[in-house]
């Protein structure tokens, strides 16, 4: 398989979301208030589809469990990651994930470490990132008295800011922020604080999860130490934003093409590839292929080097530990 899988997304209705992705980004939307678009995913939640080559039609979960040699014969049951864009034309809710070990004996799938790519913010936006309680019985006592203002942390953020979020963070997207989100491959999240919102369809609050949340929030909270570096290749640079050891689930990397930009995969087995600005085109093994802004795509295992041309800004994921 010497050609990218260019992938369908799968939208998903948030009651925080809006309609940026289609005034800012030209995706043809269903109606409604679509704040998640999965580009890249294999999760039975929203599986995206290839549309091109000879495996056109079907799913990324069908290509992980029928063709595993378009990711080097790897193991693991599942597919790894998953890549989305996430318009909060709302805040989320405050939330936190587990890890591994808990979410498989509570929820039988995968944590959830993540990551977002600043793609706009609207002036003086900020997220929720991390708390102040020392101590776990602190953490309850605050949560249990909704001190949310002395409990939660803000993260002041602008366009084209990186964020790293290992699972047990407490986090929140706050309103007039979109982000492209890597994660791994799980749809678990336990909410601890909604503002209160009822949900129109339903007419009542959403639920809440705040033992679970107790449970799996990392104390005291502490940033993880970036270590971002930026290599240039002439007039274009790729910037290296998270890797292993800090991040062993996935790495995370800016492609930032002015002209041209010739690559070779490392070590990883496939290449996930999001194209954020910009037009151009990727040639692989002698083909071209046009890119612009809002592909999407898989460079599977037999894709060793490839070519970029144009002007592009892309965020590119490599999955690290397959669980």
């Amino acid at each position: 398989m010497l050609e990218p899988l260019f992938l369908n997304p799968y939208f998903q209705e948030k009651i925080w979301g809006g309609r940026k992705l289609a005034t800012d980004w030209g995706y043809q939307l269903p109606e409604g208030k679509i704040g998640e678009f999965w580009a890249i995913s294999a999760h039975p939640h929203g599986p995206s589809t290839v549309k091109n080559g000879p495996y056109k039609g079907l799913n990324v979960a069908e290509l992980w469990d029928q063709h595993r040699e378009l990711f080097g014969n790897v193991k693991g049951d599942v597919f790894p990651l998953l890549t989305k864009i996430l318009d909060a034309e709302a805040s989320l809710s405050v939330q936190v994930h587990p890890d591994d070990a808990y979410a498989e004996e509570h929820e039988h799938e995968l944590g959830k470490t993540e990551c977002w790519y600043v793609l706009s913010a609207e002036p003086d936006s900020y997220l929720i990132y991390g708390h102040h309680a020392q101590t776990r019985d602190e953490l309850k006592e605050m949560i249990d008295n909704g001190d949310w203002k002395h409990l939660l942390r803000h993260y002041p953020v602008k366009k084209g800011d990186f964020v790293y979020v290992p699972s047990g963070t407490i986090h929140a997207l706050n309103k007039g922020i979109v982000v492209l989100e890597t994660q791994q491959s799980s749809d678990t999240t336990y909410r601890l604080y909604d503002y209160d919102r009822v949900d129109e369809k339903t007419g009542k609050k959403r639920d809440l999860h705040l033992k679970q949340s107790i449970d799996v929030t990392t104390v005291p909270h502490v940033d993880p130490q970036l270590d971002i570096k930026e290599k240039k290749y002439g007039d274009s640079y790729v910037k290296t934003f998270v890797t292993a050891p800090l991040s062993p689930f996935f790495s995370v990397y800016e492609w930032s093409v002015n002209g041209e930009l010739a690559l070779e995969r490392g070590t990883a087995p496939y290449t996930l590839v999001s194209v954020v600005d910009g037009k151009g085109s990727i040639t692989c093994d002698g083909q071209t292929y046009e890119i612009s802004k809002g592909d999407h795509f898989i460079l599977p295992f037999a894709i060793k080097s490839w070519q970029l041309n144009g002007k592009l800004q892309i965020i590119a994921s490599e999955a690290g530990a397959i669980a």
